[in-house]
């Protein structure tokens, strides 16, 4: 349950108001101020006294008038927010916080007004934008065109970003997917990729004094999805629309509104380290669930044959040893990849599911979006593109017992794809199915908004580790950037913790995995979803140590509390997790060099722990072999630990 108390102060003026206004975090470490000056909404935030944004642009274009420019800021009114969130799906079980806050109602050269909503945590900084019908009743809509809304940074700041590619590209015309490749500490003059910006969320580094991350949440159909612009030396980053040819050119770029109208909150996390980066909930706190599920919804865990054994799987025989896989790790789902009606059949597939049900498994199924919107071959499609195909499908799928959909290839952030991303979650809570997207944007606080979705990819995800040895050899990089940005603000359908060698069937032949067995097990703790695929094969049943097929069985997929230990972005990563009353602390090494931390685990004062680790590669050998040991953390929490190459880490009671 979501309590949310809103009160207002007395106004600062009812009239205009002349002087800058600033608002502090409860704790008084982040400073807004609001500026108006040449008939401008702008703002700048500092962290400590340290500036963080400096002046930064508000407003909007739309058909209602310009309200970018030749604004008077008009009355202001103080506000506090109180917060009680009790989540699943996500990092945390429940937030609790309060903030400060401010409305500032503006007014354009025509008369007409539009307000400025911000709220100031002791870690985060959100606004957005309210924009009233006008007193004579019309117009009762409005588009909005463009923002001028602005993240302007010091010079010295370096970024951590995605670019967003140009639409109807890349394999079958389905991009943008937000699968592009991160950059890693590059100065903020450097031009996106493709000349098109960067997808959320948006890491920076400013320079010694701290660190920022901006994204969005809260946006539904009622909105397009957003990304940032390319950097410009004036304004900064700007808040971009999606692009007029995505979805083959179908709907809007622009965001059309009933008036009075909210838009989605921009969200900014800021501090001095990289902690309130990565367990800030701000994406949680400011939105409230949309519909009630139907069911409760199960969290756990998958198998997937097509990571490894590709389309050739997608057949009744194969798709039998991954159930019994399942069902002798306990657990609870197996995914069928593409092509399942036409490789296995309906009828058959129903079989499938009778047999999974019959050894405490269930079956999630795999759904192409389309549709019409780009050349994805892969069936089932035409399925969940209308209402009606839906309800039919649905309906099927609930008599038949399968748990989930997968559905892909969308390739759009306009306003009518949000819109075909909320009417295939609440279609599919009347049947009882929870939903991942994949080939997708990423979630803006659709954890909370919808009680049925579990997760997007909206990455390089783990089947690009199969398809080349470059992304292989660039997992380590990946994951330890994730922690910090696409994972901190969604839960993250990386797609398999990875157990085979080699990718391939025979786990002999093609080109090898570069991590060690231990990464990839602290993988499964340091990358959050609520259903979280582990990638076995069959063949690992017979590979892998003992203890770690317990650990593998073991893995819990919802956390009751995150902290951040330790880390650099693409570098390394340590993270804690709770789950009921026991600590997993887990830790990725992303370079090929062996790195010594001393870590500093307050859950763990004293105590002797299990610690899984590597042993260093035996001369001759390609791969680090696991190990299981106690270990002693001392009387303070400390421990000094070594992470071999490429290697991980788990520790817990």
């Amino acid at each position: 349950m979501k309590k949310l108390f809103l009160f207002l102060f007395a106004s600062l003026s009812m009239t205009a108001v002349a002087d800058n206004v600033q608002v502090s975090s409860p704790d008084g470490h982040i400073v807004l101020t609001l500026y108006n000056d040449a008939g401008r909404a702008e703002y700048d935030i500092a962290y400590d006294n340290h500036q963080m944004l400096t002046r930064s642009r508000l407003g909007f274009k739309s058909d209602l008038g310009d309200f970018s420019q030749n604004l008077t800021l008009q009355e202001v009114e103080r506000t506090g927010l109180d917060w009680n969130v009790e989540m699943s799906r996500v990092k945390a079980s429940s937030s609790q916080g309060g903030a400060n806050g401010v409305v500032a109602n503006y007014e354009n050269a025509d008369g007409r007004r539009f307000q400025v909503e911000f709220v100031v945590t002791n870690s985060d900084v959100a606004f957005r934008y309210i924009i009233p019908r006008p007193k004579e009743n019309n117009p009762k809509c409005a588009v909005i065109y463009e923002e001028t809304s602005s993240f302007n940074f010091p010079t010295q700041t370096t970024t951590f970003l995605c670019p967003q590619i140009n639409p109807m590209t890349g394999w079958e015309r389905t991009k943008p997917s937000y699968e592009e490749d991160y950059t890693a500490d590059a100065p903020l003059t450097t031009k996106s990729r493709f000349g098109e910006g960067y997808t959320f969320p948006c890491l920076f580094r400013v320079g010694d004094d701290g660190w920022v991350l901006v994204s969005e949440t809260g946006v539904t159909s009622a909105y397009c999805a957003s990304h940032l612009s390319d950097y410009d030396a004036q304004t900064g980053y700007t808040i971009a629309f999606p692009m007029k040819g995505e979805g083959n050119g179908y709907g809007s770029e622009f965001a059309a509104v009933p008036l009075r109208a909210e838009t989605p909150w921009r969200t900014i996390t800021l501090g001095n380290s990289l902690k309130p980066i990565v367990e800030t909930t701000i994406v949680y706190d400011l939105v409230d669930p949309l519909y009630e599920p139907t069911t409760k919804y199960q969290p756990g865990r998958y198998t997937w044959s097509w990571l490894i054994w590709q389309d050739e799987s997608i057949n009744y025989d194969d798709q039998v040893q991954f159930i019994d896989l399942a069902a002798k790790m306990g657990f609870e789902y197996c995914l069928v990849d593409n092509w399942w009606d036409e490789r296995i059949g309906r009828e058959r597939i129903e079989e499938l599911s009778n047999y999974a049900q019959a050894r405490g498994v269930h079956l999630m199924l795999w759904y192409n979006s389309n549709g019409f919107y780009n050349d994805a071959p892969q069936t089932p499609r035409d399925c969940m593109s209308s209402a009606i195909a839906r309800d039919k499908e649905m309906q099927w799928l609930q008599r038949i017992g399968v748990k989930g959909i997968k559905v892909d290839f969308f390739g759009s952030d306009k306003q009518e794809t949000m819109r075909l991303y909320e009417d295939i979650l609440y279609d599919a809570n009347r049947y009882g199915l929870q939903v991942i997207f994949h080939g997708c944007t990423i979630p803006r606080g659709w954890e909370r908004m919808y009680p049925n979705y579990v997760a997007s990819e909206a990455a390089l995800a783990s089947e690009n580790v199969m398809f080349s040895e470059f992304h292989a050899k660039n997992e380590g990089f990946e994951l330890t950037m994730h922690p910090f940005s696409r994972n901190a603000l969604g839960a993250f359908d990386w797609g398999g913790i990875i157990l085979n060698r080699y990718m391939s069937r025979d786990n002999k032949s093609r080109h090898r995995r570069y991590t060690t067995d231990t990464f990839e097990m602290a993988s499964g703790i340091v990358l959050q979803t609520s259903v979280n695929c582990v990638a076995m094969q069959p063949n690992n049943l017979d590979e892998l140590k003992d203890f770690q097929l317990d650990f593998l069985r073991q893995l819990p997929t919802t956390w009751d509390e995150t902290r951040f230990i330790d880390g650099y972005p693409t570098k390394y990563v340590v993270l804690a997790r709770r789950h009921g009353n026991q600590w997993y602390v887990a830790g990725l090494n992303g370079t090929d060099k062996a790195m010594t931390l001393i870590l500093n685990l307050p859950m763990f004062a004293g105590q002797t722990v299990c610690c899984y680790n590597d042993q260093p590669v035996a001369k001759g050998s390609l791969f680090a072999e696991p190990e299981m040991k106690t270990v002693k953390v001392d009387k303070q929490g400390r421990i000094r630990i070594t992470l071999q190459p490429l290697g991980g880490i788990i520790l817990k009671k």
